[in-house]
């Protein structure tokens, strides 16, 4: 099917417009676990809203996908972080923490991460379902890279959950078909789907919101506001809430949107205020439940009564100002600049811009939209990841696994389920898989070289010449195992240069391990 420029600009609009009044309803009463009992704004809005910071990560990777369109990736979202984000907190400040010390993504989002599975990531699932509506098989892939910047686990399932849902919400309206769609992406029996799940079967039965809050939590415990609240503060009605994990914090959360969507059943200012009144991150789930429904609605159809106060006014929190990165004072101008952007993102097998006013975007519909019944025929016919592994199955790769793409082809490192460490008594092997190029289908024989920093040496040799064929799934795979016994620095950094035998391409590729602690290599974390 085809929508017009106008439907997909007024449900963009929707979207921001949505997910503002839902953060700024939010706010106050985010890291506070108790039950809560709003009906409209709580702030005085006479001189605008407070600074939204579920926004400015989204407004920074625009910036960074009108830089490098379908070609963006965690790294480049890594690196725009770097340059112009400021929060050093939980799991931004982890993620941030990991990449200086040279961890790539996805290592970056789940070694020593205590807030991996928590909800910093889920709130920015917005921006790749607007550049991509209609198609949550491509939003889903770009939520993951965002995702494993500094998240991995559950905290990625929420963003990749919600990127579906939001993408497909553009041509579906249906809640049921849409809470489908999200859960098609995303393991059936993760955290997330589990609390989800819940949520429907408690309306389902009719049971009441409260007794479905307990139900939700329970099912996945978190701990988001329980830091802030004294245990003589936490609400026992229903029965008793259990503490959780530290950092577990996104599976309920999530669940805690979906419950107050469908108790709401269909009234945009209700469906804010269940979630809000909810308590946890408050902010997060109102956020983002308001931009689900701005989607589906429109701008133009949501209701004065919430989007009057606000003016089309949006704050910033988390940006850094004093880089003149650009930064929309309105909502307007956010949706303005991504329905730009959108052409030169989705291509023009998918965007036609030959129209007299504004263009078309070819979207799929019915069960196209389930993660079930993707297929390499969508992707040849959008040009964007045509012969990348299903989804589901990059979902699953290691968090230890950490991918290039270039032109040529693609190229991954394996550190292994004990990730980017080394022992001086123990030989460390790092593998290295070079898949076939997406874009140039041809035969090839491919050459690995390692570079070693003094002290480290190669067990068998630090070369290889190897075929690369063309068939779909081809791999080429060299494993080098690494003797780091008289090597004395706490880091050690390699490059392995990538090459086509024939071909004037190159590519150097950064290997980092760090020296074994005595700290987890990728177990949860405990305070």
């Amino acid at each position: 099917m085809k929508m017009s420029f106008e439907t997909y600009r007024d449900k963009v609009m929707g979207c921001w417009v949505g997910k503002n009044a839902g953060g700024v309803l939010g706010a106050p009463f985010e890291q506070k676990r108790q039950i809560n009992d709003v009906d409209f704004y709580t702030q005085d809005l006479s001189a605008g809203p407070p600074p939204n910071d579920d926004f400015d990560l989204q407004i920074i990777w625009l910036t960074a996908v009108e830089r490098f369109g379908r070609s963006i990736t965690a790294s480049i979202l890594g690196e725009y972080w770097f340059a112009y984000i400021t929060p050093n907190w939980v799991e931004y400040g982890t993620g941030k923490a990991n990449m200086r010390a040279g961890l790539e993504p996805p290592v970056s989002g789940h070694y020593y991460n205590q807030y991996r599975n928590s909800c910093g990531c889920f709130i920015r699932a917005e921006l790749w379902a607007c550049l991509a509506p209609g198609h949550p098989e491509i939003a889903t892939r770009y939520a993951y890279e965002d995702a494993i910047v500094d998240h991995s686990g559950e905290g990625m399932y929420g963003e990749i959950f919600c990127a579906a849902l939001q993408s497909a919400a553009f041509v579906e309206s249906d809640t049921r078909k849409l809470i489908d769609i999200g859960l098609s992406y995303i393991p059936e029996n993760c955290a997330v789907a589990r609390c989800v799940n819940r949520a429907m079967e408690c309306y389902d039965k009719q049971v009441p919101f409260l007794d479905a809050r307990l139900a939700i939590h329970n099912e996945a415990p978190g701990m988001f506001a329980a830091f802030c609240t004294k245990d003589s503060k936490i609400p026992t009605e229903g029965g008793k809430f259990e503490k959780g994990t530290p950092g577990f914090d996104c599976p309920e959360n999530v669940g805690f949107l979906i419950a107050a969507w469908l108790y709401g059943e269909g009234d945009f200012g209700r469906s804010l205020c269940l979630a809000v009144n909810c308590g946890e991150d408050t902010d997060c789930t109102a956020g983002t439940l308001g931009g689900i429904m701005g989607i589906i609605a429109g701008g133009n159809a949501l209701p004065e009564k919430w989007t009057a106060p606000l003016n089309d006014r949006v704050e910033t929190l988390c940006i850094d100002k004093t880089s003149q990165v650009w930064i929309p004072k309105t909502t307007t101008e956010m949706t303005d600049k991504l329905v730009q952007v959108t052409p030169t993102f989705l291509g023009t097998k998918l965007c036609d811009v030959m129209q007299g006013t504004g263009y078309t975007v070819e979207c799929l519909e019915g069960e196209d939209l389930y993660c079930e019944v993707e297929d390499y025929r969508k992707h040849l016919c959008t040009g964007i990841y045509p012969r990348d592994i299903p989804f589901k199955d990059l979902m699953q790769l290691s968090p230890y696994t950490v991918k290039h793409v270039f032109p040529m082809y693609k190229v991954w490192i394996e550190y292994g389920e004990q990730g980017p460490f080394f022992e001086a008594d123990k030989p460390k092997r790092v593998t290295i898989k070079v898949l076939n190029s997406d874009i140039f289908w041809q035969q090839h024989w491919c050459k690995l070289k390692l570079y070693l920093p003094e002290g480290v040496e190669v067990l068998g040799g630090n070369e290889f010449d190897l075929p690369l064929n063309d068939n779909f799934g081809e791999i080429a795979v060299a494993d080098f195992d690494l003797d780091t016994s008289a090597f004395k620095g706490g880091r050690l950094e390699a490059v392995v240069d990538v090459s086509l035998i024939g071909r004037h391409t190159a590519t150097p590729v950064k290997l980092t391990l760090l020296r074994s602690s005595a700290l987890d290599k990728g177990e949860e974390v405990s305070l």
